[in-house]
């Protein structure tokens, strides 16, 4: 958001003069008070030359009111320094003016200059208060000075009005100014923040599909996976003693390393969120319990599943998610427990779906099976039911097996609208 060049009038004039190697507000306003005096004076010439005519007076007054008017604008030179002196100057001088010719009323931009800037570097009620303090000091002043000089009362209102007038818009332009420049600094740090946030949403989008990413195939490879690795040291028992069921393991292979290609191929479509149909588009969930079950099954291992009660079908998240955990849950114990028996069951009560996943011990050691384990199958697991605001417990139990169990919230109401 580029406005930095628009946030106060001196931004402008310090840019440019930063380029041209003047750095510093002191350096800065030298060069702004001697423009200003140049031009000031020129302005004073010229003037007093086009009114000696009338004002004989006016010529023979030239040499001091130039001397005046320059220090009155090279007290510009202070503004940002030392702004209490900068203020005594410029009055002083304004009433040395009045002193010198008191029926011409002499004005520079020096004044507007220093109110500007008090009204744009205090605050507001501040602000107005020194401006008032400076308008009346200076018409006091003036008043005193222009009657000391036989100025009539008409000269004397000319000068009161020119310091009030003066003193007060310069101050309220530059309250307006800081105004200005705090609004857009706040629009630019809204800008700024809403940059960042848009950039922490990005971060943390990816890190969830990152997430996502990672527990597809973690599931989907970790279940195959395992299975082909069973499968196959089986077939290596096998070559040398029946070789036609060694051959048949082979086969199984093969198919199950087709099946896990189409697994990966369905998540891969899955994450790129593709549209076109390629008969690999829906997603497994509890309906798909029973093939699950069944391929387990032909890997030899024993499960048992049973379901209980009719509910509500789960939201789509939910319902791969359970699926996932069912799938996690038999890959662990054809790992952790080898040819124990598994257990699933599937509870459907109103406002909840309840899934446990219990295997015996192994057969193969003593003691409690997998009371230890906790890797990364677990921790997937955990965030799959963290992200559907289900639980999940999983621990070993009484007689030395483990179970898994998940408890996913299901509003009714919501999912027959869905």
């Amino acid at each position: 958001m580029e406005n930095r060049g628009a946030l106060a009038p001196e931004s402008w004039w310090d840019a440019r003069l930063s380029r041209l190697g003047v750095r510093g507000p002191f350096a800065h306003d030298l060069v702004l008070a001697v423009t200003v005096t140049v031009l000031m004076v020129l302005a004073a010439v010229g003037t007093f030359v086009a009114a000696s005519a009338d004002e004989p007076d006016a010529r023979a007054a030239l040499p001091s009111v130039v001397v005046v008017v320059a220090v009155q604008c090279l007290a510009l030179t202070l503004r940002r320094v030392h702004l209490g002196i900068c203020v005594v100057l410029t009055v002083t001088a304004q009433v040395a003016l009045i002193a010198l010719v008191p029926d011409v009323n002499v004005r520079t931009v020096a004044p507007f200059v220093v109110g500007a800037t008090i009204g744009s570097t205090r605050p507001p009620a501040r602000a107005l208060r020194l401006a008032a303090a400076v308008a009346l000091t200076e018409a006091a002043a003036a008043s005193v000075v222009a009657l000391a000089r036989g100025a009539g009362a008409d000269v004397v209102l000319q000068h009161c009005g020119s310091a009030l007038i003066v003193w007060g818009a310069s101050v309220l332009l530059g309250i307006y100014v800081a105004t200005r420049r705090d609004h857009l600094r706040l629009l630019q740090e809204r800008a700024e923040q809403l940059e960042r946030e848009r950039d922490a949403r990005v971060r943390s989008a990816v890190a969830d599909e990152r997430a996502r990413l990672a527990r597809e195939l973690h599931d989907v490879a970790a279940h195959h996976l395992s299975g082909m690795v069973v499968q196959a040291a089986a077939v290596e028992r096998l070559v040398g003693r029946d070789p036609e069921a060694a051959r048949a393991g082979a086969l199984w292979l093969r198919d199950q390393g087709r099946e896990t290609l189409d697994s990966l191929r369905q998540v891969v479509g899955l994450l790129r969120r593709d549209e076109t149909p390629d008969g690999t588009a829906p997603v497994p969930g509890l309906a798909a319990l029973e093939s699950l079950v069944r391929g387990a099954r032909e890997l030899g291992d024993t499960v048992e599943l049973s379901q209980v009660g009719t509910g509500s079908p789960l939201p789509p998240l939910a319902d791969v998610s359970a699926y996932r955990v069912v799938q996690q849950s038999l890959t662990n114990a054809r790992q952790h427990a080898p040819g124990a028996p598994v257990r699933v069951r599937v509870v459907h009560t109103p406002g909840e779906v309840v899934l446990e996943v219990t295997n015996g011990p192994d057969g193969r050691a003593a003691g409690p099976a997998g009371g230890g384990r906790g890797g990364a199958g677990l921790a997937v697991m955990r965030e799959r039911a963290a992200l559907v605001g289900g639980t999940l417990d999983a621990g070993p139990t009484h007689d030395g097996g483990w179970c898994v169990r998940l408890h996913v919230p299901v509003d009714d109401d919501r999912t027959v609208g869905a």
